[in-house]
């Protein structure tokens, strides 16, 4: 049952049912709270939907599930066992990582596979160095965890209360540069690139990126990565059923047009949350609301008269991306595992090209995902799914993409096929940062806000508005930030706001 205690039962609405919607609809649930989730979709998920055409199911959104712990808690929190409803099963290699000289290496799952998998590939003194590094991130995560990511800050300083996890922080080298601290342990650039690039998941080149998130790099490559069965889509459709089954209501295929509070949300009057209206006129009461929108488009269309906080008038995204989806004729090629990262011979140059002149990479390291090669029932009999990612600007950059949205998919096709990929494709869906946009994310990044140091902690744009009583966020553009597993957090957080009221 979920760790949180209520005073007594509130009627909540959460707009949206993204997985921090979800994870907090199964901790306010299971509480005991009259929860309704109001989804405009006609299935939950958010960016972790699904697409299902001609026989192929595509997951639209995130590809790569770490820290299954995490989700076992929030299915926990309602009353759930995890196992009853999602089966997860752990991907060996988690990746493979192939470099423009050819050579590939592949990341095991587990320390002592991939000790051994670097002793082979790259010898015994990149070996040791994996080893410490090991025991660097497993310190830093247990420091991170509880300190710093798994908590609500009541004001900036917060971040320096307790002072002892603070300076230990510090001590262990977090505010350096992630591929500065990465080099600490190896000389193979290969090395570097493969526990390095996870920082573009927060939106920032590895030079620019904080040790601190190298967090990202300790659940890749310390943890593992897993799949479930069914795709990641099927993450959602469990969240949703044990939320359901702890009493959340759902509703389906209706969009809410606006937060409803008294008062004008000033500071010196204040408000109080009284529900949300839907693009029909059906008002639903409420004595909180939570809201699942991309924080910068929420204030802009469900909160207009309510100015936006100051970090988000002037915040930094992250980079987009362009993702082709293509079901294929065919199988992959024999060496080809469920991820594979495809790095270009270009590095620094790329993520300069990329984040400060907000141009395509002329060299791009591409993610190529094949979830059939872990699930075949996702296509037809001898077919593949194909998940192609390409790192591109936001749509704070120079790109045109009625001119460069064909060639783009051009040129992946092209690539694909010269890296051995089944190029017979018979049904496909491409999305561009224009289309991340139409879909409610600023900017058209479905990344959100870059984790730059004064976005990130205490610093980034907070779950509540203390303007407006009962008014709570969650998601990827709050706290604690990008990804899987801290979406997943961000609900308990908010949840948490929830009883705090």
């Amino acid at each position: 049952m979920s760790v949180l205690r209520t005073r007594r039962p509130r009627r909540v609405v959460i707009v949206g049912a993204g997985l921090g919607g979800l994870s907090a609809a199964c901790h306010l649930a299971g509480s005991g709270h009259e929860v309704t989730v109001v989804e405009q979709a006609d299935q939950p998920g958010g960016r972790a939907a699904r697409i299902v055409k001609d026989g192929f199911t595509f997951d639209t959104g995130p590809t790569v599930l770490t820290m299954p712990e995490l989700l076992e808690s929030t299915f926990a929190a309602a009353g759930s066992r995890m196992e009853d409803l999602l089966t997860l099963r752990p991907l060996d290699p988690s990746y493979r990582a192939n470099f423009a000289d050819g050579s590939t290496i592949a990341l095991r799952h587990g320390r002592e596979a991939m000790a051994a998998e670097i002793r082979e590939a790259c010898g015994p003194v990149e070996e040791a160095g994996f080893r410490r590094m090991c025991d660097w991130l497993e310190s830093l995560y247990q420091l991170e965890m509880p300190a710093f990511i798994d908590r609500n800050y009541q004001r900036f300083w917060d971040l320096a209360v307790p002072l002892q996890p603070a300076l230990r922080l510090f001590r262990l080298g977090a505010v350096r540069s992630l591929e500065g601290a990465i080099r600490r342990y190896f000389t193979d650039e290969r090395l570097v690139r493969l526990f390095s690039f996870q920082a573009m998941y927060a939106g920032l080149a590895p030079q620019q990126a904080l040790a601190v998130f190298a967090v990202i790099t300790y659940m890749d490559s310390v943890r593992g990565v897993y799949f479930p069965e069914g795709g990641i889509g099927a993450v959602p459709m469990a969240l949703a059923a044990a939320a359901k089954k702890a009493g959340a209501t759902f509703t389906y295929g209706r969009q809410v047009s606006r937060v409803l509070y008294d008062g004008n949300g000033s500071r010196r009057r204040g408000g109080q949350v009284t529900g949300v209206r839907l693009m029909d006129g059906t008002e639903l009461p409420a004595d909180a609301v939570v809201v699942n929108a991309d924080l910068p488009v929420a204030y802009r269309t469900l909160l207009p008269d309510l100015p936006p906080p100051p970090v988000l008038r002037k915040a930094r995204y992250s980079p987009s991306a362009f993702v082709w989806h293509a079901g294929v004729r065919g199988l992959p090629p024999a060496h080809a595992s469920h991820h594979n990262i495809h790095f270009g011979a270009e590095w620094s140059s790329s993520f300069r090209t990329l984040l400060h002149e907000g141009r395509l990479m002329p060299d791009p390291s591409v993610l190529v995902t094949v979830p059939t090669l872990s699930d075949p029932s996702l296509a037809p009999e001898d077919s593949s799914v194909l998940y192609v990612l390409e790192p591109v600007p936001s749509l704070a950059g120079k790109v045109d993409w009625t001119k460069e949205r064909r060639a783009t998919r051009e040129r992946l096709g092209g690539l694909l096929e010269h890296w051995g990929y089944p190029s017979d494709v018979i049904v496909e869906e491409a999305m561009d940062p224009t289309d991340w946009a139409r879909q409610g994310m600023a900017l058209g990044t479905p990344f959100a806000l870059a984790h730059t140091f004064f976005q990130s902690g205490p610093f980034r744009p907070a779950n509540v508005d203390r303007r407006v009583h009962g008014l709570v966020f969650v998601g990827s553009s709050t706290v604690p930030g990008v990804g899987v597993p801290m979406v997943l957090v961000s609900g308990r957080l908010a949840a948490e706001r929830v009883e705090q009221l």
